[in-house]
């Protein structure tokens, strides 16, 4: 099936999942039963990701969390709704808990939020995506933090002002709803989940010129 004819119905979540081509270089989301092309990620936004695991993965090793908690190459991650699935830019998963994944081996599909540390998402130009959409069905899942990381200050002037300044958010799920803290300049990150994280805003946004 072409995406030509795949963009004809709306899809549930199994029918993507058996739909997505094997070894494709283009990669894919289920948004609201739409299957939608993800832009390729510029050379920013790539060196920016890279960075952000390099220093996710030192910390998670001074956590004494090595060989617990990890960043897998790619995977998809499985809204409670079944009309969506997306493909983070990292996540951090707890091995210890991917047991319950009954299709994490074979499709590498999340479906519970107890197997998610993290989840990043590094904005690009569709940033509605994940000011919006992907806030909210991670919020839904119960996916107990997340990071939205604006480099490029796309999103909306009611999330980061007016004049838009490059920020990054972080949403900590309490008590069923998250909390958005807002990140700039020469900010500390402060992560609940990553407390030895020792890093400032600047210094993420400084990796794009690497």
């Amino acid at each position: 099936m072409t995406q030509a004819q795949a963009e004809l119905k709306l899809y549930t979540f199994d029918e993507f999942i058996e739909w997505y081509p094997e070894n494709s270089e283009v990669h894919y989301e289920l948004h609201d039963g739409m299957i939608v092309e993800m832009p390729k990620p510029k050379g920013e936004h790539s060196n920016l990701a890279g960075f952000l695991i390099e220093e996710l993965l030192i910390t998670i090793r001074e956590m004494g969390k090595r060989g617990i908690w990890t960043i897998p190459k790619e995977s998809i991650v499985q809204p409670k709704n079944n009309r969506s699935g997306y493909e983070p830019d990292i996540i951090v998963l707890n091995q210890e808990s991917l047991s319950s994944e009954t299709r994490w081996k074979k499709e590498s599909v999340i479906q519970n939020a107890t197997s998610v540390k993290l989840i990043v998402e590094v904005v690009s130009t569709n940033w509605q995506d994940d000011y919006y959409n992907k806030l909210r069905d991670y919020e839904a899942m119960g996916i107990p933090e997340y990071w939205i990381v604006d480099y490029a200050a796309f999103g909306g002037r009611i999330f980061i002002g007016n004049p838009k300044v490059p920020t990054i958010f972080i949403s900590e799920l309490i008590d069923g709803e998250y909390q958005m803290t807002r990140f700039r300049g020469s900010d500390l990150i402060v992560s609940p989940t990553f407390p030895q994280l020792n890093l400032t805003v600047q210094q993420v946004f400084d990796s794009i010129s690497y």
